[in-house]
């Protein structure tokens, strides 16, 4: 499976959460198969989906996800030690391993060869991380939403990418929605 296929079995599983996209191709494939105003799509800010999506989980009571992937989490290395540190029970960080940078060419992640985020997670501190294979990750994702534990996946994958458009809501929009739906819920 690779990250497209992933998120297309976990739409019916997070339409109705609060979730943060990682930048690039992961904003516009969900975008393209389930917009949804409970998304907020990261645009021009690589690395930063997880750290948002914590903030958010701190800040509410309403099950936040944050979808990321390795490259994104290998330029943003502070962001687990911060969830480690900053334990919030309605957040699940969804790491999307599929060892390479995909939206910039599918350059290889040291995620790709000898580092597991998942053992990178647990050094940091982090207590309930759960390395799955991608065909898994719908059903794990399902469990750590009903377990209302603080959880992060790593969803093991194939490169590759496939063919989207740009998302062509003004970013402005995307967060006042996004916004309305999180004051909607608390």
């Amino acid at each position: 499976m690779i990250r497209a296929e992933i998120l297309r079995a976990i739409i019916p599983v997070i339409s109705d959460e609060l979730v943060v996209s990682n930048i690039g191709l992961p904003s516009q494939e969900l975008h393209m198969l389930d917009d949804q105003p409970t998304n907020f799509y990261m645009l021009g800010t690589m690395g930063l989906a997880s750290s948002i999506g914590l903030g958010l989980a701190l800040s509410q009571n309403e099950t936040v996800i944050a979808i990321d992937g390795d490259g994104s989490v290998l330029t943003n290395f502070g962001t687990l030690p911060t969830i480690a540190n900053n334990v919030a029970n309605n957040f699940i960080l969804l790491i999307i391993d599929n060892g390479s940078y995909g939206s910039t060419g599918d350059q290889p992640t040291y995620a790709g060869g000898k580092t597991s985020l998942a053992k990178v997670a647990e050094a940091c501190g982090c207590d309930n991380v759960i390395e799955c294979q991608a065909s898994e990750t719908r059903d794990v994702l399902e469990a750590a939403i009903q377990g209302k534990k603080m959880t992060i996946i790593v969803s093991k994958c194939e490169s590759g990418n496939i063919p989207v458009p740009v998302i062509d809501i003004d970013p402005a929009v995307i967060r006042h929605r996004f916004m309305e739906e999180v004051k909607a819920r608390n």
